[in-house]
């Protein structure tokens, strides 16, 4: 320990292992500031000492007092008016964990006077110091309901978040209380992602229209939400990006609500939608039907598609085109450019790529991408998530990476369609 000590502050050698009485008068009266912190950082210091300490003039030994789990509850008092921010948010971290295991009775005086203490710091004009009274007491049960209740209604996310998010003291009635009272969109959102959310309080955030909040409402697979509160978010989320994702991802939705948010969201997000719930094959060829129809009528006009095409022969001839940027499109929702993409390095029309994706055949659509010079891994998620071909009409890899059929009959699949060029 006193060799760690010495690390840290470094320049004198490090105090004996035990001090006399003497020996830490002397420091107190005529020591360095270098020993009066070695001598605030040790456990085995008296009492009255550490007292003494809380008053020094430096705040980097007042810090190390404030710290120390020894000192005293009188200095601790003292401390908490401190000048220095650092020292006050350093008893804060002290006190906040202390103050939760004080349960005994012989600790009844002491915890009393500590709590005085933390609700003295959970006022303090700093958020910094706040914030840490509030990490620190966050998952307690044990400590005053009160402390609790203000920090929840703090105007700094970083001083409510913790305690809205973790706080076990917090029922549904202080929840629903707090977002009615008017929120920062921070503090929605930690009680969003609370472990446990009520089917009332994620009606209360849905209402509020914040989207931060009901995103981390919808990714939070603990929290229940009523079928009448997620066809509300489904209604709003159409004009919304930022909640296709979540919407799409949320565990255990309906068939009525997919219907309905297939709508709307890329089609990359339905095929993962299909993926994960429990649909039938036929449900789901269904909801890609769907989609299918909808990016049909979403055709770019001509202006458009021939700026896209100038960009995508820019991008060819970069050395940009690979199997990277077509995922990347994917993810990103750029289905025309990445039509006008794959266009070029097939070397094949627009019209022709065009009616390929749409043709439902995992052979035609693989066979396209190997003309493009992409992998099959690539060829896989083509067809899944950007062309929505049907589970029945997949076509896998051979041995987790390779193209399942020769380049002959790959060739003969797309000969279909460019023959009709």
């Amino acid at each position: 320990m006193l060799q760690k000590i010495k690390s840290i502050f470094g320049g004198e050698k490090a105090l004996s292992a035990t001090l006399s009485l003497e020996e830490e008068q002397s420091i107190l009266k005529a020591g360095s500031e270098d020993q009066k912190k070695q001598l605030a950082a040790r456990p085995d210091a008296r009492p009255e000492v550490l007292y003494f300490l809380a008053e020094d003039q430096s705040p980097s030994v007042r810090m190390l007092i404030a710290g120390n789990a020894s000192t005293p509850i009188q200095a601790d008092e003292i401390l908490k008016n401190d000048s220095d921010e650092n020292v006050r948010a350093e008893l804060a971290r002290k006190i906040g964990r202390l103050v939760p295991g004080m349960k005994s009775e012989d600790q009844k005086i002491i915890r009393d006077k500590s709590i005085k203490v933390l609700e003295t710091l959970a006022q303090d004009q700093l958020p910094k110091v706040r914030a840490m009274v509030a990490e620190e007491i966050k998952g307690s049960a044990d400590v005053p309901k009160a402390l609790v209740d203000r920090l929840a209604r703090d105007i700094e996310d970083i001083v409510c978040g913790p305690i809205l998010e973790y706080s076990p003291l917090l029922n549904d009635d202080d929840l629903r209380e707090i977002i009615a009272a008017g929120v920062s969109s921070g503090a929605l959102e930690a009680i969003a992602s609370r472990e446990a959310v009520s089917e009332q309080v994620s009606s209360d955030i849905a209402g509020t229209l914040d989207v931060p909040a009901v995103a981390a409402l919808l990714t939070n697979k603990n929290a229940q939400i009523r079928e009448d509160t997620l066809d509300q978010i489904i209604s709003q989320a159409s004009s919304v990006e930022d909640l296709h994702k979540p919407l799409s991802l949320r565990p255990q939705l309906s068939i009525r609500a997919m219907r309905r948010i297939a709508g709307f969201v890329a089609s990359a997000l339905v095929h993962a939608m299909t993926e994960q719930s429990e649909l039938s094959e036929e449900q789901a060829d269904e909801l890609l039907d769907k989609v299918r129809e909808r990016l049909a009528d979403e055709k770019v006009g001509d202006d458009e598609q021939a700026k896209l095409a100038a960009k995508a022969q820019d991008y060819f001839e970069r050395g940009m085109l690979d199997d990277k940027f077509v995922l990347e499109q994917i993810e990103g929702n750029r289905r025309e450019l990445l039509m006008q993409c794959l266009a070029v390095m097939a070397d094949l029309p627009p019209e022709t790529v065009r009616q390929v994706i749409v043709s439902k055949s995992g052979r035609v659509v693989t066979a396209l991408c190997w003309k493009a010079g992409l992998t099959m891994r690539t060829a896989y998620d083509v067809q899944t998530a950007f062309a929505l071909v049907p589970t029945a009409q997949l076509l896998s890899a051979k041995d987790g990476n390779k193209y399942p059929i020769n380049d002959n009959e790959l060739e003969w699949h797309l000969s279909y369609f460019t023959d009709q060029d």
